[in-house]
């Protein structure tokens, strides 16, 4: 079974700075790509990055230059670098992964960014 647990989110005002993890249980992790995904009120929710088992990364537009994602295997956790923030970043962030076509989802952390 899959558990994925988000932390670090917070209230900040615009242009700091925040670092989400994402701590992962089970022997999938390394081997899986990973996502961070989120939703703000009233909105769909939407892909942010992803970060490959290689290590390899990709990055939504809106918050490409800003964010950095990352991963420690031997930790099992990913992060989420995120810098200059916005308001427009407000929304509860997730992690995913999926596993033989099964999404898995945390329970989200939430951030909210000041003007």
């Amino acid at each position: 079974q899959v558990q994925l647990v988000e932390s670090g989110g917070g209230l900040v005002q615009a242009g700091g700075s925040l670092r989400l993890s994402c701590a992962a249980s089970g022997s999938i992790f390394s081997s899986r790509a990973m996502h961070w995904y989120r939703q703000a009120p009233g909105k769909q929710r939407e892909w942010v990055a992803v970060v490959t088992s290689g290590g390899s990364t990709n990055y939504a537009a809106s918050v490409k230059g800003r964010f950095t994602i990352s991963r420690d295997n031997a930790k099992n956790t990913m992060y989420l670098q995120m810098n200059s923030l916005k308001p427009e970043d407000t929304a509860v962030y997730y992690c995913n992964v999926n596993v033989l076509g099964w999404d898995y989802w945390g329970q989200g952390t939430q951030v909210t960014v000041s003007s």
